[in-house]
């Protein structure tokens, strides 16, 4: 087919690539070619605006390296990365999940730790916060041996690795549930954070006048043979930012009761304030595999 007019670009994108042998690559492209089109058709896409645009995209990928992944930052601040967490975990969209965003600080290896310890390496100012938590399956069977990770910024709001007064793997940990499905540990309670604005995650956030901050929540990530990997954050029911998180993660099943108390800590170094969290993780049956480390 020669191109006549615009209506002609369409069917022959289309028709060039419908030999594409893997059939749920064939309809993804297909839909991403419709899709596209339909948007540039929608708003009548300038030459300027298209320019800009390719731009844009070319800077978040420059931008992207081992430390900072502006692509994913811009997933999250578009609301596609909740989206498609939420259309692929319970029961595909059907009911309410445990599973959330896996963020960008996500670390291999986090240092094995027995149940009660802590995952508090170095220095850490902040009030202690003692978690308890069940992982179950979908029928509220406990599940033993399942590996947790837990990570979580610091109460000024860092990551170990922004952060070089941190240790490395602070805040870090690996746990194993047991015949009950339980894990527990002691921390200190997470603080909420801005978002990195420097770059064209930060024209969109202030385009829309919204602010760059996500509400404080502390990491799980949950693996089990026979049970789709678990991700998820557990969001502190204190925090003012819940209704406006800048990457849209906040799910009202993951608003979690952190519960505030006065001295008779469960240790004897814990003074004064503390908090405690209970929380119930479900697992789904599925595939178990580990992601990609967004940054190194």
């Amino acid at each position: 087919m020669i191109i006549q007019r615009q209506e002609d670009v369409t069917p022959k994108v289309l028709d060039a690539y419908k030999n594409i042998e893997d059939p749920r690559l064939r309809e993804i492209v297909a839909s991403l070619v419709k899709h596209l089109h339909a948007f540039a058709r929608e708003v009548h896409l300038t030459e300027e605006e298209f320019q800009a645009g390719t731009a844009l995209v070319a800077r978040m990928g420059q931008m992207t390296n081992a430390t900072h992944n502006e692509v994913v930052l811009m997933a999250g601040s578009l609301g596609l990365s909740a989206l498609v967490c939420l259309l692929n975990n319970g029961n595909n969209g059907q009911t309410e999940t445990t599973a959330n965003l896996l963020g960008p600080f996500w670390r291999m290896n986090s240092p094995a730790t027995q149940n009660g310890g802590s995952i508090v390496r170095s220095p850490t100012p902040g009030p202690a916060i003692f978690v308890d938590a069940w992982v179950k399956d979908s029928n509220g069977n406990p599940i033993a041996g399942a590996e947790v990770d837990v990570w979580h910024s610091s109460p000024e709001g860092f990551y170990e690795q922004q952060d070089p007064k941190q240790a490395d793997m602070n805040l870090r940990g690996k746990f194993v549930t047991d015949a009950e499905g339980h894990f527990w540990f002691r921390s200190v309670k997470p603080a909420g954070y801005p978002i990195p604005v420097d770059g064209p995650v930060g024209d969109l956030v202030r385009a829309g006048k919204r602010h760059n901050f996500r509400p404080a929540h502390l990491h799980f990530l949950i693996f089990k043979e026979g049970f789709k990997t678990l991700i998820s954050q557990i969001y502190s029911n204190d925090d003012d930012r819940l209704e406006t998180d800048v990457q849209f993660g906040v799910t009202r099943a993951l608003i979690a009761n952190y519960v505030r108390h006065e001295g008779n800590a469960p240790a004897p170094d814990v003074q004064g304030e503390w908090y405690s969290l209970e929380q119930v993780f479900v697992m789904e049956p599925g595939k178990s595999q580990l992601p990609k480390p967004p940054i190194q």
